[in-house]
C-alpha cells in the first residue's frame, strides 16, 4: 500500500480534495448528505475511481471524434461522448445508492452534475498550484 502511495501521490491529493468538496456541499446543499465523515471520505474515493475511469472513457470516445473521417462517425461520436457524460452522472448517482443506501444522498442529477465539475474544478486547481503547468498525469 506504502508503495503505491509514494507512487501515486496525485491521486492521494485528489482524495483529499475531493472530500473537502464533498463535505462543503453536504454543509451548504441540502440535497447532499452524508451521516458520517467516514462514508464522505468512502463516498470521495469511489468518486475518485470512478471520475478516472469516466475521464479515461471520455479521453478514448475524444480520440475517436478527432480521427473521424466520415459525418456518421463524428455523429456517432458525438452523440457516445454525451452518452458518457451524461450517463457517468447516472452511473455515480446509482452506484452510491447500492454501496451506501440511504446513509449518502448526492441529490439528483442536477447536484451531482455540479458536485462533480467542482469536482474537476478543484482537482485542477489544486494540481496547477502543487505541479504548475506540469500536470502528473
Amino acid at each position: 500500500m506504502r508503495t503505491w502511495v509514494v507512487a501515486h501521490p496525485a491521486d492521494v491529493i485528489d482524495v483529499f480534495v475531493y472530500v473537502v468538496v464533498l463535505n462543503l456541499a453536504i454543509q451548504y446543499l441540502p440535497a447532499v448528505i452524508s451521516e458520517t465523515f467516514t462514508l464522505s471520505l468512502l463516498t470521495a474515493v469511489l468518486l475518485k475511481v470512478v471520475l478516472e475511469a469516466v475521464l479515461l472513457l471520455k479521453g478514448i470516445v475524444l480520440a475517436r471524434l478527432r480521427g473521424a473521417t466520415t459525418r456518421a462517425a463524428r455523429t456517432t461520436s458525438a452523440l457516445m461522448l454525451w452518452v458518457v457524460a451524461a450517463g457517468s452522472k447516472l452511473v455515480v448517482l446509482w452506484l452510491i445508492d447500492v454501496i451506501f443506501g440511504g446513509s449518502v444522498s448526492l441529490g439528483g442529477f442536477v447536484p451531482v452534475t455540479l458536485l462533480v465539475i467542482a469536482l474537476l474544478v478543484s482537482r485542477a486547481a489544486v494540481r496547477r498550484l502543487l505541479y504548475g503547468a506540469a500536470d502528473p498525469d
